[in-house]
């Protein structure tokens, strides 16, 4: 059934097991309460949207997801199982990847080494082999490094670039640089901390078009979680739309339902009809 955005995307089944499920999730820093009782469920396959004002506590939901936060109460599920004890590194294992709000790139490392660095929970040879750099070690190198330059350089469009230092190449091109990266990791969810942030129009629609194209292609088919203020890129990407104001949800729906939702216009949106047109 097409959705309120007009697109097919398939629903859910109601008795799937979500990949990623909060349950009455409170974060606290001393008196302030950053989370208050959130629960979220994020479908597979799903790009699954997170709105709402500065200061809303959209960057806290997700590094209590990702594991940077623990969270005084509540649970958080991965594929059915309880991860509140895991630590970033475990979660990742597990398959989730992100990026974050401002730019985490190693500047005087080349786009190729930076990508490089997602695969490293990929490897498998040991000490020694790694050592002298022979046998299982380098033939784990030349594959890794077919898969990044055919699959992720490929898709970002910055061959022209990989050779590069990443301190040297303008933000947007950062920008690809650190989901390239996350990709690398070729994770099953996708955690996208404001990826439009202080990028131009034409640099939103590439980054817009990467994040379909993760989603929806045979190759990738990964579920994204996407914390974004523009509202034109939220409205038209996704599937569901979860609205969080001082740490508390107000709805999670579908684009239209959040559209017409009168306390998310008077919380979020403002009076007027904001993402009619792009501005």
């Amino acid at each position: 059934m097409p959705t309120e955005t007009g697109d097919f995307r398939e629903t859910p089944k109601e008795n799937e097991v979500p990949l990623l499920e909060l349950k009455d999730v409170h974060m606290r820093f001393g008196k302030v309460n950053a989370l208050q009782g959130v629960s979220l469920k994020i479908q597979k396959g799903e790009i699954h949207s997170i709105i709402g004002p500065n200061g809303a506590g959209k960057t806290v939901m997700l590094n209590c997801i990702n594991g940077l936060y623990r969270p005084q109460e509540g649970e958080i599920f991965y594929k059915g199982e309880r991860i509140n004890h895991l630590r970033p590194h475990r979660r990742a294992k597990l398959g989730m990847a992100r990026t974050f709000q401002k730019v985490e790139v190693f500047g005087g490392l080349s786009v190729l080494d930076n990508i490089r660095l997602g695969r490293h929970l990929h490897f498998k040879s040991g000490i020694l082999s790694g050592a002298v750099y022979a046998g299982k070690t380098s033939r784990e190198e030349v594959e890794h490094r077919e898969f990044i330059e055919s699959q992720i350089i490929d898709l970002l469009e910055i061959e022209h670039i990989r050779h590069q230092p990443v301190g040297m190449l303008p933000y947007g091109l950062q920008k690809r640089v650190e989901l390239g990266r996350a990709l690398a990791l070729e994770p099953e969810l996708l955690i996208l901390d404001e990826p439009l942030a202080g990028l131009n129009l034409e640099e939103v629609e590439d980054m817009a078009r990467f994040i379909i194209d993760v989603n929806e292609e045979p190759r990738w088919k990964v579920t994204c979680l996407l914390v974004e203020h523009d509202m034109g890129v939220v409205m038209d990407l996704s599937a569901r739309i979860f609205v969080l104001n001082f740490g508390n949800m107000i709805v999670d729906g579908a684009p239209g339902e959040v559209q017409a939702h009168p306390e998310v216009i008077k919380a979020y949106l403002g009076e007027e009809d904001l993402y009619a047109t792009r501005r």
